[in-house]
């Protein structure tokens, strides 16, 4: 089975177009979203009726969560989010807030031998960070059930095993934070004896979003994340 991972879209409908004809060209079985459409991008309707069009497994994000709640409790409270949040709140639809209220916060595959869990931060929380190498990382996979476990939110792809179990993030379709102003997804190819890897860093047409975000008289702060690939 060959599963394509994104995540971390944010509004960010050219990048999200990007990466989906790439990924077409790959043949892979099925994709899946770890959540966070919505949130500093210019177009969250925009990236929530394509994923909805194509029918895409998707789990709810944190910055999801906030725009329904309208409230600070799953991102940070600051100068960029007191814009942001309600920013999208605003613009989003009825029906695609709706949608999203739908989302699980975890989907679970059982492949062949392997047990695979996607969520958006972490088992634990939604919210939860697992950079590489952290101790939160290292608390989850110890008591982790499963084979592999497939994490967003932080906008930084990577690969680790803990013990035989394999952690991994996909990095952002939309807002990333590898100091390149490029979006990134995984590419999970499983089978009953292999398990094979490739994180894959995409280019796209970044300034037209960025002007698309000046239009929209967006944070500015958001603006020169799209075009550095730096928060």
């Amino acid at each position: 089975m060959k599963i394509a991972v994104i995540s971390d879209i944010h509004g960010n409908v050219e990048a999200l177009k990007t990466a989906l004809e790439n990924i077409e060209e790959k043949k892979v079985d099925t994709i899946i979203c770890l959540g966070d459409l919505v949130g500093y991008g210019p177009y969250p309707n925009e990236v929530v009726e394509i994923i909805k069009s194509k029918k895409i497994m998707n789990i709810l994000g944190n910055y999801d969560a906030a725009v329904l709640e309208e409230k600070f409790n799953y991102i940070r409270d600051n100068e960029v989010n007191k814009f942001c949040m309600p920013w999208a709140a605003k613009e989003l639809s009825a029906e695609n807030k709706s949608y999203l209220r739908s989302l699980p916060r975890q989907v679970i595959l059982k492949y062949e031998n392997k047990k695979i869990y996607f969520v958006h931060g972490s088992v634990r929380s939604i919210n939860e960070y697992l950079k590489e190498g952290c101790t939160e990382a290292e608390e989850v996979m110890n008591t982790f059930d499963g084979d592999i476990l497939v994490c967003a939110h932080t906008h930084i792809p990577y690969e680790r095993f803990y013990n035989g179990k394999l952690l991994l993030n996909d990095g952002s379709v939309g807002k990333p934070k590898i100091g390149r102003p490029n979006g990134t997804y995984l590419i999970i190819s499983v089978d009953k004896d292999t398990i094979e890897t490739d994180i894959v860093e995409f280019t796209y047409d970044y300034e037209k979003t960025a002007k698309d975000m000046e239009e929209k008289k967006i944070h500015p702060s958001c603006i020169k994340n799209i075009r550095t690939g730096i928060e």
